[in-house]
């Protein structure tokens, strides 16, 4: 004679049940098909996320440089007006309640001081105004500038000349970095 089987929990619906058989984890047919399609469906939800991932690896794995320096520029210029964001324009007399288009300008720019780039020293809050059609109003810049942060600064920047050539790893730790400060910022 066999001995009785051991009460289990239904896997689906969590209650006790006697087992007919000794592999039985849930307690009815209609228990059965509820949790094959809840496991079915987290294996679904598994490896959508994983061809996500492998998705984003991809892309990744086949951007540029170029593509690494625009994301980083991207996010240190998002971060510069989120750090700027109770000033007005660094160039002009427009105040942080001004309705329009913010940007992020450089004092020296990219093409005259590529080491620079992403220093933040160099990289201040702006209207489109001045950044756009008065390519930066470096007249009233300056002496804002000046003013901001300090004669020994500005007077620094004017003297990095010269060409720098980013890696893709610094890029990607400048973009980690700055994604960091951005958060923690908000």
């Amino acid at each position: 004679m066999q001995k009785p089987l051991k009460q289990k929990t239904c896997k689906h619906c969590k209650q006790k049940f006697q087992p007919i058989k000794p592999l039985q984890i849930v307690c009815s047919p209609l228990c059965g098909i509820r949790y094959a399609l809840g496991v079915k469906a987290k294996k679904e939800a598994k490896e959508a996320t994983r061809k996500r991932v492998e998705h984003r690896e991809a892309k990744e794995r086949l951007k540029t440089r170029k593509d690494w320096m625009r994301e980083a520029q991207a996010i240190i210029n998002r971060y510069v007006r989120l750090r700027d964001k109770d000033l007005g324009c660094i160039s002009c007399d427009k105040p942080a309640a001004w309705q329009g288009q913010w940007h992020a300008s450089h004092f020296r720019s990219v093409g005259a001081s590529s080491a620079t780039r992403f220093n933040l020293w160099n990289i201040h809050k702006s209207c489109s105004i001045c950044n756009n059609w008065k390519s930066g109003n470096l007249s009233e810049y300056e002496p804002r500038l000046r003013a901001k942060i300090g004669d020994e600064k500005v007077d620094w920047l004017r003297t990095q000349n010269q060409r720098a050539e980013y890696s893709i790893e610094y890029l990607k730790r400048l973009i980690k970095i700055f994604k960091r400060k951005i958060n923690n910022h908000v």
